[in-house]
């Protein structure tokens, strides 16, 4: 879905579509320390198959992460599994601690970052 992020001006209008903030979230929420992969079981499963298969990228920019865009607000959600023996709320705050500065960095105002841990990854 694409939405107005900056009203119309003179010169046009500017929009952002909600995959963009995905895939920013994205990138942003795997290079939190202490997250192992984004994802619920569903979402891991069906691309284990397409790793399988050599379709190894498809999916992976925005697997785990939904974001609403309206009016220049984001809401993001993200479902993470995390490293085994990580404490839980150091790493879902720190997810949200990331992923807001790395969407805000792109003139978004971030709303709110939801964290739903799926699992842990054990071994």
């Amino acid at each position: 879905m694409t939405e107005p992020t900056g009203g119309t001006t003179a010169n046009g209008s500017t929009t952002v579509s909600s995959e963009v903030v995905e895939k920013i979230a994205a990138a942003a929420a795997r290079a939190v320390p202490g997250v192992a992969d984004l994802g619920g079981d569903v979402a891991r499963f069906f691309n284990s198959v397409l790793d399988k298969v050599g379709l190894d990228t498809v999916g992976d920019a925005t697997r785990g992460v939904s974001a609403q865009v309206k009016d220049g607000t984001v809401t993001v959600n993200i479902v993470v599994v995390l490293a085994a023996g990580t404490v839980v709320a150091e790493v879902t705050g720190a997810v949200q601690t990331t992923v807001t500065e790395a969407v805000q960095s792109y003139g978004l105002r971030v709303i709110a970052v939801n964290v739903n841990v799926d699992d842990i990854a054990i071994g």
